[in-house]
Order: C-alpha cells, then structure tokens, then sequence
C-alpha cells in the first residue's frame, strides 16, 4: 500500500511516496502552481496517484513551536479536504515542525548549493513528513502486537 505525503506551501507542493510496504519515503517532485490555476496542481497529484497506485495520503499541518495553528495551516487544512473530495482517498494532516528546517540542514549537510536546495527542500520537506508518520503507524503496529 502506497501513501504520498504532501508539503503543501503558497506556490509549491512537494511530493513524497512511500514504498508498496511502507517503509521508507523517497521524494518525486516538486510541483509548482499558482493560486487560481490549483486544477493543474490537483490535476498533478491525480496523475501520481494513479501512477503509483496511492491509497491514502497524509498533508502536512505547520503549526509553531507551541502547537498553535496558523493561518498556513488553515491553508493546509482546505487544501486537504480538497484532495479527499476530489480524488476519494483517505487523507490525514500530520505535524510538520521544523521540517523544512530539517530539509534544509540535510541539504546543507549534503552540500547542495543554495540555488539546488530552493529547487528540492519542499520535496525533502515531504519525504520527513511522510517518513515520521511512516515510522509512526510502524511503531504503533508494534506495540499492537
């Protein structure tokens, strides 16, 4: 069973895919839009669901250090429920603190150059968000056993 993971920002979404077992995230892409044309971005997301066979898919939450929502993540919340109604998957929203911060510091650590890292850091962004709730569901199905 495959889950996308998705980074859902002002004018990029970055994409990440589980493998078919679920345990590891690897970036696909990077997807630009513009607001009033967010068919083609959701057109995007169609077309890799399809494409990877995605069974569900689970959209990062921005929240601050405390745990307080904002506006991004309303944002995010309507950008959600957008992808359950139109495509009729499960979606579930998941914490992103720090990610893209992390993203960053894995790149840098990595060496890519700044103009590289602005291409790929929502990608990365998606694959630790989809890595933390891949690792999460593993550790709960653990402890269930």
């Amino acid at each position: 069973m495959r889950i996308m993971g998705l980074d859902f920002g002002t004018v990029t979404v970055g994409v990440a895919i589980s493998d078919p077992l679920g345990w590891t995230a690897q970036g696909i892409e990077t997807v630009h839009y513009v607001e009033h044309k967010k068919n083609l971005l959701f057109d995007r997301i169609g077309e890799l669901i399809q494409e990877y066979g995605v069974e569900s898919v689970v959209v990062g939450l921005p929240r601050d250090l405390i745990g307080t929502e904002s506006e991004r993540a309303l944002a995010s919340r309507s950008f959600a429920k957008s992808v359950r109604r139109k495509f009729k998957i499960p979606v579930e929203l998941w914490d992103e603190r720090l990610t893209t911060m992390a993203a960053e510091r894995i790149l840098i650590a990595a060496d890519v150059s700044r103009k590289k890292r602005k291409q790929v850091i929502d990608k990365e962004a998606a694959v630790l968000i989809l890595q933390s709730y891949l690792d999460k569901k593993r550790m709960e199905s653990k402890n269930d056993e």
